[in-house]
């Protein structure tokens, strides 16, 4: 992983991230969960707020994002939280694809 002079980290190709998947990646120790939608790819913490799971190990059903641990649902173009028993909204990343690859700011 590289990171670009604006503090954006390349850290995939796009083909490795195909529509409706998702992919994690740790990007200066923080888990980064990328997320593949219709509507683009978009990145949040891979972290539950409600308790501590990994969310890459859930199910990414549209834009909705599913833990794996008690089925918090959040919208990864948001970070909010749209079922409980989540409460906290997931921290979102700037992303951007650039020459065909994923790069990811850390903010």
């Amino acid at each position: 992983m590289s990171s670009t002079p604006d503090t954006f980290h390349r850290i995939a190709p796009v083909s490795d991230i195909p529509p409706g998947k998702m992919r994690c990646f740790e990007i200066e120790g923080t888990p980064i969960l990328v997320c593949h939608t219709r509507e683009g790819f978009f990145a949040v913490a891979n972290i539950c707020t409600h308790a501590y799971a990994h969310l890459d190990e859930g199910r990414l059903r549209g834009f909705r994002l599913i833990c794996p641990l008690h089925g918090a649902a959040f919208d990864v173009r948001s970070g909010n939280v749209l079922g409980a028993p989540a409460t906290q909204a997931l921290h979102t990343y700037p992303l951007r694809v650039t020459d065909e690859h994923v790069e990811v700011a850390l903010v």
